[in-house]
Parts: C-alpha cells; structure tokens; sequence
C-alpha cells in the first residue's frame, strides 16, 4: 500500500520518483500486526522498517487523527514518509474510535503499543531508548498521553502483549513503563475536559467521554497539562493560531506549563494556520524545526 501511494504521489507530482524507488526496494511493509486484545477486539498495528535489520535505529510511532470518534491508520501512512526517506522505520498505531469503545480506551491502545514496540525492538531493529511518538490533532493528544500519563492512572493494567511471538499465548505488562524519548504533536489537544462544556464545547469530545457520571474528572485525567512535571519526554508542537477546531490556546498552555516544569519544548507557530492542511513552505518550516529539536535533544538525524 505505502509503495503504491509512493508512486502515484510522485508520478501525480511529475517527479521522479526516486525516493519512492528507494523505498519499495529497501522497505518491508508488515501489515496489520496485532499489537493487544481489549474487549473482544484484536488491536491493529503497521512496521515500517528496513529489510535488513541491522542495529537499532531511532523509531517513529505514529497516532492517527479524528478527533477520537472516526479515522483508520490507512489514513495516516503518508505521515510516515519524511520519517521513512530519514532512515527510520515507523509503526503506524490503530485505537479503538468511540463507537467501538468510549475513553479510555483509546488512551490505553496507544500505552500498550509502546509496549509492542518496545517488547519486539529486537526483531524489527527499534530503538526502545529513541521512540519518537506522533499524531495529529485527537492523535497529538494521543501520542502527549502516552509520554506524560504516569502509570498512577492505571490505565496499564489491562495491557498484554504476544509472547512468545507466532503462540497464541499473551503476557501481561503492566510493569513495562515504555516512555519514549521525545513528542512530535501536530495540533494536538491538551485539555480534554474544556471540551465537555461552555464556549470551547466540541461534540466529538463529548461522544468520546460518553454520558458517564464521572467524564469530567476522566477528562481531567486524560489531559496531558493535568500531568505535566519535570522529568517527562521532550515536546516539539506544531499548530496554527487560527485553528477551529482545536484551540491554539491548548499548544500555548502546554508549552507554557513545560517551560515552566523545565521541560525542553517548542511551540511552532503557523500564522494563519487552520486544523492542519498547511502550506508546502509551512511544512518545510515545521519539519526544519523538527529537525533541529530532535537533533538537539536525541542527537538524531529526522526529516
């Protein structure tokens, strides 16, 4: 799939596709893994990696978007390329959408990913000490949950994994505190209990906490400004400052209250930017930060 769309990309483009060649030739695509079972539901994961695997590379996880409610990682494999032309491989995650299971659970699929990831490191060539989680909007906030929940909030327990690899034998592995080692958040959302009520009310947080008596406090937990503090991964966040649809103010809040924790950080800023569809010359802009950030933080080569 990620070959064909390489290709019709570059052609559709009139270049050459010399990366896409590239890509097809040195890339093995590993489809619909499955990463857990919750609630009688197999969990779906894509690999990316080299098809060689050599020594471990540093390893982007990437989190679809969709505002909880809707979306597929199919979606989102064209996020993946910068990484893929980088050298790295990528894991493409999918998650329970709130008509197959209300929050947490999406919270819970994308923590017990990581453990995937990091339990098969070994076999696919990642990095467990240089995974660098990624999504867009209700993906953003996805991947920040993942890095900033502490396990305090329990929402490891029911996390199991394979094991051993090709039995239908499963361990649980609430232990594994997988924390990856830095956060890319495209427009990602930051306080989810904001969502539920007043003028910054969004009808897909709402379908996603559901009717329970206690969503306000689960929102609250599930907010990754409830859980800044020193000592959490690093945050690069790309947004634009007209965004209708998740607040600017969530990326100014979050960046603030990591500086404040002494927490690298960036904000980059797309002025008149909208809820992602930015221009070619923004992406050049936001992937070069991106670049410079993890260079800095992880001493690693990114798109």
């Amino acid at each position: 799939m990620l070959a064909a769309l390489l290709l019709l990309g570059a052609q559709a483009g009139g270049a050459e596709p010399v990366a896409a060649r590239r890509l097809v030739t040195e890339y093995a695509s590993l489809a619909n893994i499955t990463y857990a079972v919750a609630g009688g539901t197999e969990l779906k994961l894509d690999v990316y990696r080299p098809r060689a695997v050599g020594p471990p590379r540093p390893t982007l996880v990437f989190v679809h978007g969709g505002g909880w409610v809707s979306g597929a990682k199919e979606d989102a494999v064209l996020w993946l390329v910068p990484w893929l032309e980088a050298g790295w491989p990528a894991v493409n995650v999918e998650y329970r959408i709130s008509r197959t299971a209300h929050a947490p659970a999406a919270v819970e699929d994308v923590r017990c990913a990581l453990r995937w990831v990091a339990r098969y490191a070994r076999d696919h060539g990642f990095d467990p000490a240089r995974i660098v989680v990624s999504g867009d909007s209700a993906g953003g906030h996805l991947a920040l949950a993942a890095a900033l929940l502490p396990p305090a909030t329990g929402l490891d327990r029911g996390c199991t994994v394979p094991y051993p690899a090709g039995t239908n034998s499963w361990v649980s592995v609430p232990e594994w505190n997988v924390l990856p080692a830095a956060v890319v958040s495209w427009y990602g959302i930051t306080d989810v209990e904001e969502m539920l009520s007043g003028p910054r009310a969004r009808g897909y947080a709402i379908e996603w906490l559901g009717s329970r008596p206690e969503r306000e406090a689960l929102a609250r937990t599930l907010s990754p400004l409830s859980h800044v503090r020193a000592g959490v991964p690093p945050v690069i966040t790309i947004h634009g400052d007209a965004d209708p649809i998740v607040p600017y103010s969530d990326a100014v809040r979050l960046h603030e209250a990591l500086a404040k924790a002494g927490v690298a950080n960036r904000l980059v800023t797309i002025a008149g930017g909208e809820h992602g569809g930015f221009k070619p010359a923004e992406m050049d802009t936001a992937y070069a930060a991106i670049r410079a950030f993890l260079k800095e933080r992880l001493g690693v080569t990114a798109p």
